[in-house]
């Protein structure tokens, strides 16, 4: 479906209550930005697809520097995330070099009628906004857009060349910033991944001094002894002594030589994986998309593939999917069935490889081709709550670690909290809290070592034997509802090709969509799949309130070139509906096209 503008819609304000990020202490306001591009990118730090976008907008941002800002608007999804401190934490780890809303409030996420992350939001030199895209793999048409924006506005004189207004903060000075996993090298050392330094550092055994650093510091993608990393995270020794890093926004898995220091690309292309492209095959011909740790189970090396919502495994020079369909949820059965929801952390007893999926603030497990949940409900649901797993609560977890009696040490990363799964029991307990933002653990004779991300360093924070139990409130993700009429619904949604691309239909209908609701009963009709970008709905009069989760792709090709190539346009919406008597009986969703 493709739609033009009828109207020209001035921006809204730029408006939240935790105040702004890389702007040397000033607050900004739109009309600050007039006479330059202006996009806003709509994002939340524990979403990896908003990661994927960041890394979409740099070469933006340096190609068109004197004509076009970036906004980061920050609109949390879960508690922690609302942290002012930890924000600007994030802001840092994640080399956000444009100025940053925090709107924990999400203000400015309603004004601009947001619905999911990530979302752009483009505004022209005159204050109007003129273009929505939802989801990622935007870059290309973006720079189109701008393109054609520049040379509009420079032709009416309104375009106005200058520098961005981004400042930047003092440098942190820190031996390791932001390291991410942790592993046991048979002398009793460790490596770490030094995330925002990116590198690899091997620690003495008392965790803080440097033996060797791995890396030139550089974000980059090189293999040789000086060897450039991208944000690595996961590090395993496998049994036959090999060493692997999951050099994660990289979107590789590299071998690394601890006496040369050499690095080798063992999987992965160096591209991120987009739909429609090959699962399996030789591992250096396959693309990844931000591998974030790896594991050892039944022989192969299994890939916590955070980006694509599922589990991959390398063996022998092949990849191939384990687990997942790519679509973001918590279901289990069939592993090739299943919804994952971003997996982060990886871990085997031998029997089961265990994974925390932080999406889903879950603890879950792979099992010959079967996936199931020991902790967790949901996408929305979290808290910090012990007791049976049933009703026990985790906040994005993205790390796990198996101890000596055969339970599992999960760090509850938002929580700030170590917690303890016992699969004998099935009860959850909490074994230290007031860890700050633990990402990867390991267990060094007998004692569980843990990395504090957030305090850039390696803490031992567990005292054997002591476990407390925490039982506080069940949580949601909450954002505005939308009022939509029971019964008869009109969902439709938009898309429009990027500049010099149409829909490729040349082998059946270009788009698709998915709808299904939670609960289930809220829709009566019309959920499912079909091809189209428009369904007509039923929801059910009888409840109050539900969330109508919709998955919609489209497929286009570029035009006028002698090798086109061809580009799938995906997007997951999970929204919350207030079903009201005489509300509007339309929902009109913009996957990309004008605002």
């Amino acid at each position: 479906m493709t739609t033009t503008r009828s109207a020209r819609v001035r921006a809204p304000e730029l408006t939240g209550a935790g105040g702004w990020i890389g702007t040397g202490g000033k607050s900004l306001s739109i009309s600050d930005f007039r006479g330059r591009v202006l996009v806003l990118d709509f994002w939340t730090f524990c979403c990896v697809n908003c990661l994927h976008v960041l890394d979409e907008l740099r070469p933006l941002e340096q190609r068109f520097a004197d004509v076009l800002d970036v906004v980061g608007v920050h609109s949390p999804k879960f508690a922690h995330e609302a942290d002012h401190d930890a924000l600007v934490a994030a802001v840092e780890r994640y080399e956000v070099h444009h100025p940053v809303l925090d709107d924990p409030e999400l203000t400015t996420w309603s004004q601009y009628a947001v619905r999911a992350w990530p979302t752009l939001c483009v505004v022209d030199p005159e204050g109007y906004l003129v273009h929505v895209a939802s989801g990622e793999g935007h870059g290309e048409g973006l720079a189109r857009l701008v393109e054609q924006l520049v040379a509009e506005h420079e032709a009416k004189g309104t375009l106005r060349r200058r520098g961005a207004a981004y400042v930047p903060p003092p440098p942190a000075r820190t031996e390791l910033r932001f390291p991410g996993k942790v592993a046991l090298l048979p002398d009793g050392t460790l490596l770490v991944s030094d995330t925002a330094h990116h590198s690899v550092v091997r620690l003495a055994a008392d965790g803080e001094t440097v033996l060797r650093r791995h890396g030139t510091g550089r974000r980059g993608l090189r293999d040789g002894t000086e060897p450039e990393f991208a944000e690595p995270q996961g590090v395993l020794v496998t049994k036959a002594g090999e060493v692997l890093v999951a050099d994660t926004a990289n979107h590789v898995v590299r071998r690394l030589d601890l006496v040369s220091g050499e690095a080798t690309t063992v999987a992965g292309t160096g591209r991120v994986w987009r739909p429609g492209t090959a699962t399996s095959g030789p591992a250096r011909e396959v693309d990844l998309s931000t591998p974030w740790d790896l594991a050892e189970h039944d022989g192969e090396v299994v890939l916590a593939m955070a980006g694509t919502h599922q589990l991959w495994a390398l063996s022998e020079g092949q990849v191939r999917v384990l687990a997942g369909t790519t679509g973001e949820g918590l279901r289990d059965g069939d592993a090739l069935s299943a919804h994952l929801a971003q997996p982060s952390g990886l871990v085997s007893d031998g029997d089961r490889l265990w994974f925390v999926d932080a999406e889903t603030s879950a603890l879950r497990w792979y099992r010959a081709g079967e996936v199931g949940t020991a902790v967790g409900t949901g996408l929305f649901d979290f808290g910090h709550r012990d007791g049976p797993a049933a009703g026990a609560l985790l906040q994005h977890p993205l790390g796990v670690a198996l101890l000596p009696d055969g339970s599992l040490a999960i760090c509850d990363t938002y929580n700030n909290a170590v917690r303890r799964y016992d699969p004998s029991t099935g009860q959850v307990s909490t074994l230290a809290t007031d860890v700050a933002e633990p990402s990867g653990a390991v267990v060094v004779d007998g004692e569980l070592v843990v990395v504090a991300s957030a305090a850039h360093r390696l803490e031992r924070p567990v005292a054997p034997g002591v476990m407390a139990r925490i039982d506080g409130p069940a949580q949601q993700t909450r954002r505005p509802a939308t009022d939509v009429a029971p019964g008869p619904v009109s969902l439709r949604v938009v898309f429009e090709p990027p500049p010099g691309q149409h829909l490729d239909e040349r082998e059946g209908p270009a788009t698709r969509l998915v709808v299904t609701a939670s609960p289930p009963e809220l829709l009566l009709s019309g959920g499912g799949a079909a091809t189209g970008l428009s369904r007509g709905l039923v929801l059910a009069g009888g409840i109050a309130e539900g969330v109508l989760h919709v998955a919609a792709t489209a497929a286009s090709c570029d035009e006028g070139v002698e090798h086109p190539a061809c580009h799938l346009t995906q997007q997951d919406w999970g929204i919350p509906v207030r079903l009201v008597p005489g509300a509007a009986a339309t929902l009109d969703l913009v996957l990309r096209g004008p605002a």
